[in-house]
Order: C-alpha cells, then sequence, then structure tokens
C-alpha cells in the first residue's frame, strides 16, 4: 500500500497544532515550519477542516487549530481526510477469467485472498482508529512540544 506524501504532512502538522493549543496556525506558519509548498499545503489542510478534524478562521490572524480534543482525534480521521476510506485491495474476480477460469457456481463466496486482504485492511484502520493526536503528542520526546509552541507561536 502506498499512500501520499500529503498523508505525512497532515499528521505532522496536526501534531504541531496539538502543540499549540488555544492558537491558531497559518498555513504559511506551517508551510515554513516543515518547507512545505504552501499552496499545496492548503489544499490538505482545507480536506481535515472538510473532515471537522481541523477548524479554520480568515483575517490577518486567522489560520487552523484542532477542531477537537487531541484525545478525540485519531490517526484514521487523519487518513480517511487525506486518502479516503476506501480498501486499497480492488479484487477483479480473476480466478474467473483465461483458460483456468473457475465455474460462477465456485465463486459465489469472496476468495480466500480478497478475504485475507480486507481482514489485513482492517486491521490497519483498527490499529490507526486506536491511536490519537493525544498519542501521538505522549510519545514525543519532551523537548519537542516546548520547541514547536515557540517556533509557532503568534505570541
Amino acid at each position: 500500500m502506498k499512500l501520499p506524501e500529503s498523508l505525512e504532512w497532515a499528521l505532522h502538522c496536526t501534531t504541531a497544532l496539538a502543540q499549540v493549543p488555544g492558537e491558531t496556525v497559518s498555513t504559511a506558519q506551517l508551510a515554513e515550519h516543515f518547507d512545505l509548498p504552501t499552496a499545496y499545503l492548503s489544499k490538505q489542510l482545507a480536506l481535515l477542516v472538510r473532515a471537522g478534524v481541523l477548524s479554520g478562521t480568515t483575517g490577518p490572524r486567522g489560520g487552523f487549530r484542532l477542531a477537537r480534543p487531541t484525545s478525540e482525534i485519531t490517526v484514521l480521521d487523519i487518513v480517511e481526510a487525506i486518502d479516503g476510506a476506501g480498501n486499497p485491495y480492488l479484487c477483479r474476480e480473476i480466478r474467473q477469467q483465461g483458460r483456468g477460469a473457475l465455474p460462477a457456481s465456485q465463486c459465489r463466496e469472496r476468495c480466500t485472498i480478497a478475504t485475507t486482504m480486507d481482514r489485513a485492511h482492517q486491521a490497519w484502520r483498527d490499529s490507526l482508529r486506536s491511536m490519537t493526536v493525544a498519542d501521538l503528542i505522549g510519545d514525543l520526546p519532551a523537548s519537542i512540544p516546548e520547541r514547536t509552541r515557540r517556533l509557532l507561536s503568534r505570541g
């Protein structure tokens, strides 16, 4: 499974915003902080707003902040905002094609390969659902949140 590069951006930006509670941080600040292209990052942040992960405000002091407490935002929320919720494995039923095609009567159930891939996808989703932004922040070295607050704070 290959996930878009922008997912890394979204995860890091969300955790950075979690480290400056109560403040808004502009797209430009986040882009500079992570050396990312502002226009493309803006599109990813908009997806996070649409998904209810972030809230955004306009104006000179505008920017982004978390829309919910860190304990209520899962890594899966962020993944789905950027990459969608679909299963990346698409079974095309090739077992019913070609010279080795099985009769339809033997293909009423999903094949074991598709079932295995479905279980793996569900396990991956369950794992991401169990990890929150609060957990990510809690796993950071103690010096990182203070450094992030210092670098992103407007106050």
